[in-house]
C-alpha cells in the first residue's frame, strides 16, 4: 500500500497483513472530519516513511490513553501515527493512493456516533469495542 498526503510532501508505504474498520467515536469524527473514521492498522515492522516524516506534526489527546492526531505540517492532511500502546500503526484509509487489497471488516463505537450517521452496510456494528477474538 503507498499512501501520501494532499500536498504530496508526506509518503507512506506499507505491507503485510492490515486490519480496517470503520470508527463512529466523536474523536475520529472531528479529527477525521466525516461521519466516521475509516482506519487500517498494520505493525510498525511493516510501516516506513517514504519521505516528510519531519513535516509530520504530532498531537497527543491530553485526556486520552491512546488518541492522538497526526497530520502534515503544510496541507493539514491526515497521516499514519504509531500508537504505542497497541504496538501499530495508524493509517488513515482516505490517504491511501491505491487499493489496498482489503476492506472493512466492522463498525466500532456505534454507540457514540453522530445522530445523522446513517449506517448502511451490513457490517457488524460494535457499540464500543469489538469482543476480543
Amino acid at each position: 500500500m503507498k499512501g501520501s498526503c494532499l500536498c504530496g510532501a508526506v509518503a507512506f508505504e506499507a505491507s503485510g497483513a492490515a486490519e480496517f474498520r470503520y470508527c463512529h467515536c466523536s474523536r475520529c469524527r472531528k479529527s477525521r472530519g466525516g461521519a466516521f473514521a475509516a482506519n487500517m492498522f498494520v505493525r510498525p515492522s511493516d510501516f516506513r516513511w517514504v519521505r516528510g516524516d519531519e513535516t509530520v506534526v504530532k498531537y497527543k489527546l491530553p485526556s486520552a490513553q491512546r488518541f492522538g492526531n497526526w497530520f502534515c505540517a503544510i496541507c493539514g492532511s491526515p497521516t499514519p501515527r504509531l500508537i504505542d500502546e497497541l504496538g501499530m500503526v495508524l493509517i488513515p484509509a482516505g490517504a491511501l493512493d491505491d487499493d489496498p487489497g482489503v476492506r472493512a471488516a466492522y463498525h466500532i463505537f456505534v454507540g457514540s456516533k453522530a445522530p445523522w450517521d446513517e449506517i448502511t452496510d451490513n457490517l457488524p456494528q460494535h457499540e464500543d469495542y469489538p469482543p476480543r477474538r
